[in-house]
């Protein structure tokens, strides 16, 4: 590995809590701002490989949308800020007009209120008073006036395992220009050194946003130069340890999905493995810090698979950490 690349790859470990510990839960969702969620089971392999305990996980982080449309297990007093970022219009408008769609979201907020929580419910209520295209996406499985709601801080998920919804009180308060900088501080702070288009990428920022985000200072950053890139980021407080020999990456990793070139950790080739057409981002194994297999739990059983040869004694550490996974969330 390129001495360049092993230095940025060392401080992304140590930022990401890969080569240390960060024993809360909330702690780790704070500093990485949010956990990714599409699939409930990734935050509890983030957490348990960073180290944090499970204590009352389902209700310790509050899950909803964030930047890029993706779901995130998130600290609730941290909501008004992460979602000051992206308070534009819902993609619904586009199709239904906005006072169509505000008057739907009225009328879920409504019914929330009189304690109704479900898609499935609300579509039985109000199935008189809509025709079929509305209620399908209003309501639909992937968010429809639910993402609407939750960008404006009005609903978020009951906790981190349910499908149901309820009203919560986290509307931004600032503007997106005013928590942008602090944001970004945050960002490179955890995941630096990173570009600003890594940044705007991670945020999903608009094109206008970006030039923003290239045109700041960014002053207090520590800053290196590769590949004719400039990357930031913040020089550790604490003494920083070497990149680990083995290491096990959830689903959806920040070491993964949160930068525009992966190729410090995922090698090219693997890609397709890793990060399959549907989206998904599979959990992976990383020898001496580079992507080398990826693992799961399937039917109670660990599995690994190494893209390439390893020697038996790193095929069985990684089979004994999976296990230590599958032991440790088997009465989840």
């Amino acid at each position: 590995m390129d001495q360049t690349v092993e230095q940025m790859v060392r401080t992304r470990m140590h930022g990401l809590y890969l080569s240390r510990r960060c024993e809360d839960l909330q702690q780790l969702s704070h500093e990485l701002l949010g956990l990714h969620c599409w699939f409930h089971r990734n935050v509890v392999f983030s957490t348990l490989i960073r180290g944090a305990d499970l204590m009352g996980w389902k209700s310790a982080l509050t899950k909803t949308w964030l930047y890029r449309g993706t779901l995130h297990g998130v600290v609730y007093e941290d909501l008004p800020e992460l979602l000051a970022l992206h308070t534009g219009s819902s993609y619904l408008e586009q199709h239904f007009g906005k006072a169509r769609v505000e008057e739907f979201a009225e009328k879920a907020l409504w019914l929330m209120e009189d304690g109704v929580y479900s898609r499935a419910e609300m579509r039985r209520i109000l199935a008189d008073e809509y025709d079929a295209r509305t209620i399908d996406a209003m309501l639909s499985p992937w968010g429809g006036v639910f993402v609407h709601l939750a960008r404006q801080g009005k609903v978020a998920f009951r906790d981190m395992t349910s499908r149901d919804f309820d009203m919560i009180d986290a509307e931004p308060i600032h503007t997106m220009d005013e928590v942008l900088p602090g944001l970004l501080e945050r960002y490179f702070t955890a995941y630096g050194p990173a570009t600003t288009a890594d940044a705007a990428w991670f945020f999903g920022l608009s094109k206008e946003c970006k030039k923003q985000v290239d045109s700041m200072e960014l002053d207090g950053l520590s800053r290196l130069e590769y590949g004719k890139h400039i990357y930031y980021y913040k020089e550790p407080t604490a003494a920083m340890g070497e990149i680990p020999p083995l290491t096990l990456l959830s689903g959806f990793d920040p070491l993964i999905v949160s930068y525009t070139d992966r190729s410090a950790v995922l090698p090219p080739e693997h890609k397709s493995k890793v990060i399959l057409k549907s989206g998904i981002c599979n959990p992976t194994i990383a020898v001496n810090g580079q992507v080398a297999g990826i693992w799961n739990i399937k039917k109670r059983e660990p599995t690994v698979e190494f893209f390439t040869s390893q020697p038996l004694r790193i095929q069985k550490a990684a089979l004994d950490m999976v296990d230590e996974i599958r032991w440790r969330t088997a009465h989840l």
